[in-house]
C-alpha cells in the first residue's frame, strides 16, 4: 500500500514518469494482512516526526478518498465512525485527560466517556473493569487491499507503469566517494528499466536489496494474525458502529454484520532476519486474542469465524519506523519502508513525504 500510494501522489506531479516494479500482484504481504486501523488522534504521539506524519495522512485521507474513487469508479470500504478505545487501568486516565487536552489544543475532538455512556453508546460490549471510553470521531479504518488497488488503477489512469510479478534482480550504479554513487537503471528477470531516482518501498525486502546495494538496511519481520466473524444481525446499535479496541485488540466493523478482530503481535525468535521470514502464525496467539474480544464484548462468541489469516509486518531493527530517508552512500535512492504497524496509516503522509524529497 506504501508503494501504491508513493506511486499515485508522484503521478499527480507532471514532470515525473513513474515505474513501478514488484515481485507480486498489488495487495499482498503486510498490506493484505492488516486491518485497516488508522489511530491519529487517539495515538499518544503528540509531537515530533511522528505526530507529523500521522496528522499529515489525516488531512490527505478524506481528499485522497474522493480523488480515487471519482477517478477509478471503485468503492473502497471504510468505516468513518471513529474508534473507541476502551480503559481498564484508573492509573491511566490523568494521561488520556492530558491527551483530550492537547488535542483540544491542535484543534481535534477526543472524547472520555464514563462506564454508563459506553454502554448507551454500544450496548454490545461488557463495561466490567472499564473506568472509561476513549472516543476520537476524527480516527477512521479503510480496507487496505482495495484502497491499493483503487491507488494502483488511479495511478496508472494518470500514466504510472506497473510491472508485476518481476522481482528485482539487481542495479546498475556507478561513481562513489564522497559525493556518493548513482543508480541508473534496474534488472529484473526479463528487463532492464533506466531510472533517473529509485525509491525503495518494499517492507521486508529492504534487507535483502539493500545488502545488494552494499549498505544493508535491517528491517525483520513480526507476525500478525486476524480473523473474521460472521453475526446473524449486527453488534449493538445498527446505526452506530464504530472501531473498537480494548486491551490492543480491535473490533471492525465492515458491513453486513460482518466483523474482523485482530491482531496478536508475534516477535520471531532469536534468528537471522532471513530465517525469521519464515515464522508460522501460532494457533493459541489468535485463540487468545478472540478470548480477549469476547471479553469485552460478549456477542461475538455466538458468530461464525469465516476467514482467519496472518501476515509479517516490517519492523525497523536499531531505528525508528518508519524508514523515510535516503540510502547512505548514493545521490538518487530513497528509503520508504519499515512502517510495522502503521502502514495504512502513515502511508499518504509517507507518499507526500517522499515527493517532497524528490520534487
Amino acid at each position: 500500500m506504501v508503494g501504491a500510494a508513493i506511486a499515485y501522489e508522484l503521478s499527480l506531479c507532471p514532470d515525473i514518469g513513474v515505474t513501478v516494479i514488484d515481485r507480486s500482484p498489488p495487495g499482498q504481504g503486510a498490506t493484505a494482512a492488516a486491518l485497516g486501523v488508522a489511530m491519529a488522534v487517539i495515538s499518544h504521539k503528540v509531537k515530533g516526526r511522528n505526530w507529523r506524519l500521522r496528522q499529515q495522512s489525516l488531512q490527505r485521507y478524506p481528499t485522497l478518498m474522493a480523488e480515487l474513487e471519482a477517478l477509478t469508479g471503485q468503492t473502497i470500504q471504510r468505516n468513518t465512525q471513529g474508534i473507541l478505545s476502551l480503559c481498564f487501568a484508573p492509573e491511566d486516565l490523568p494521561r488520556w485527560r492530558s491527551l483530550q487536552t492537547i488535542r483540544h489544543d491542535q484543534g481535534y475532538r477526543l472524547e472520555l466517556w464514563e462506564p454508563e455512556q459506553v454502554r448507551d453508546r454500544c450496548p454490545h460490549l461488557s463495561t466490567d473493569g472499564v473506568v472509561a471510553g476513549i472516543f476520537s470521531p476524527q480516527d477512521f479504518q479503510v480496507n487496505p487491499t482495495e484502497l491499493t488497488q483503487a491507488l494502483v488503477a488511479g495511478a496508472a489512469a494518470n500514466g504510472v507503469e506497473f510491472h508485476f510479478n518481476q522481482p528485482v534482480v539487481g542495479f546498475e550504479t556507478k561513481g562513489s566517494g564522497e559525493e556518493g554513487a548513482v543508480c541508473t537503471a534496474v534488472h529484473t528477470a526479463t528487463q532492464t528499466l533506466d531510472a533517473d531516482a529509485i525509491v525503495l518501498s518494499v517492507g521486508l525486502g529492504t534487507l535483502p536489496l539493500t545488502q545488494t546495494l552494499s549498505q544493508p538496511i535491517t528491517i525483520g519481520p513480526v507476525l500478525g494474525q486476524g480473523l473474521r466473524i460472521h453475526l446473524d444481525s449486527p453488534l449493538g446499535k445498527p446505526e452506530f458502529q464504530p472501531v473498537v479496541n480494548g486491551h490492543d485488540i480491535h473490533l471492525v466493523p465492515l458491513g453486513d454484520d460482518d466483523y474482523w478482530v485482530g491482531a496478536t503481535v508475534e516477535f520471531p525468535p532469536e534468528t537471522p532476519p532471513e530465517e525469521a521470514l519464515a515464522m508460522q502464525p501460532e494457533a493459541e496467539r489468535l485463540e487468545e486474542v478472540l478470548r480477549g474480544a469476547i471479553a469485552y464484548c460478549p456477542p461475538l462468541a455466538a458468530g461464525t469465524v469465516t476467514d482467519r489469516w496472518f501476515g509479517l509486518r516490517p519492523r525497523p531493527q536499531g531505528q525508528a519506523a518508519p524508514v523515510i530517508q535516503p540510502l547512505t552512500g548514493y545521490r538518487n535512492i530513497w528509503l520508504a519502508a519499515g512502517h510495522y504497524r502503521n502502514g495504512v496509516l502513515l502511508a499518504p503522509a509517507t507518499a507526500l513525504a517522499v515527493r517532497e524529497l524528490l520534487v
